[in-house]
């Protein structure tokens, strides 16, 4: 599998500052091995004994689409995916955002986040402390599927940052901010999505499940559905900070899609473009009016999730998130290469 990278850089309009990149390798999925006494392991785990409120978005995993749409309703949208589900976009106001996955009309993730997002016995903006407090976290999750067993091993920076819970067949993934030591967003999946996406380091016995991608997945209506998530979960992050959300700019988002797609075709990840230059020449070249600009990049994330949550965990991408000045975003997403352009644009 390939390391997922992030760089971030942020510069003012007309001056003589250099931009300083800066790099994070924050993610690298290995590819599973094999352990044949796994079973043994397994059998001797307990899955949480955590209670879950009924009226908890965590019990919609596993619901029919028909309950959940009584549940929640309609969705704003729906965006394809390649894991074999759509993302069913819920976006209630500013304080509540949600994501379910719906794969043969059945509920097989969730990711939510918003301060009022309905997640008992967790709370966006809950301390690790009380969490820890909750339930035991555990640096190795085991399961089994079908006639195979499966091993998650978390590292330590994995137990900080996006711990695994164990909830009978569901499986709670939690994304930590560990600026503030509060629980930023959560993911629901069920067995058969977390064996297949494999976010931590994985052994496992008998057959590897792997994904088998739509036949009918359209590769760009994917990479729209991206951009527009990491658009809503970035001012999601704002309003948590008590930030202004930020509004769309499509001139500015086709700039951070053609250098996405640079990247990708010259296999060159920088904010420096050998053919296009740097940020400002490239919102230059396409007549973008702007006071200050700033620009995160990552390549070979899960989704618009996982991409969101690791810019939120390194300081520069972060400063570029919430930085308080930039007014409009454009997001470009090309074959697993992310690219966020903010600006603050002139004032009258």
């Amino acid at each position: 599998m390939l390391i997922s990278g992030l760089l971030a850089v942020v510069f003012l309009f007309n001056t003589n500052i250099s931009p300083k990149e800066e790099i994070l390798v924050n993610e690298e999925e290995q590819h599973p091995k094999v352990d044949q006494t796994l079973d043994e392991v397994i059998a001797q785990q307990d899955s949480s004994n955590l209670e879950i409120p009924q009226e908890s978005l965590i019990n919609v995993l596993g619901k029919s689409s028909k309950e959940l749409i009584r549940i929640l309703g309609e969705p704003e949208r729906k965006d394809p995916t390649f894991y074999g589900y759509d993302w069913w976009i819920y976006k209630m106001d500013l304080h509540t955002y949600v994501q379910v996955g719906v794969e043969k009309e059945k509920v097989v993730t969730i990711y939510a986040t918003g301060s009022d997002v309905q997640i008992p016995p967790f709370k966006i903006g809950q301390s690790i402390s009380d969490i820890y407090h909750l339930t035991t976290i555990e640096a190795n999750i085991g399961l089994d599927y079908g006639d195979s067993s499966y091993m998650f091993e978390l590292s330590e920076d994995d137990m900080n940052t996006r711990p695994l819970i164990k909830l009978g067949n569901a499986f709670l993934q939690l994304y930590i901010d560990k600026f503030t030591g509060t629980l930023s967003s959560i993911r629901m999946l069920n067995a058969k999505t977390l064996i297949e996406q494999r976010p931590y380091e994985m052994v496992y016995r008998g057959e590897l499940l792997e994904v088998n991608p739509p036949v009918n997945v359209i590769e760009e209506k994917v990479e729209k559905g991206n951009e527009r998530q990491i658009f809503d979960i970035t001012n999601m992050i704002r309003e948590r900070h008590d930030l202004e959300p930020l509004e769309w700019d499509e001139e500015t988002a086709e700039v951070a899609f053609a250098h996405s797609k640079d990247m990708f075709e010259t296999n060159d990840f920088s904010h420096t473009s050998k053919k296009y230059g740097e940020l400002s020449d490239r919102l230059d070249a396409a007549n973008i009016f702007y006071q200050t600009a700033g620009e995160n990049i990552a390549a070979n994330y899960l989704d618009a999730p996982a991409v969101a949550e690791g810019w939120l965990n390194s300081k520069g991408h972060r400063e570029s998130l919430l930085n308080e000045k930039f007014t409009h975003l454009g997001v470009g997403v090309y074959k697993k290469h992310y690219t966020q352009n903010f600006i603050e644009k002139w004032s009258e």
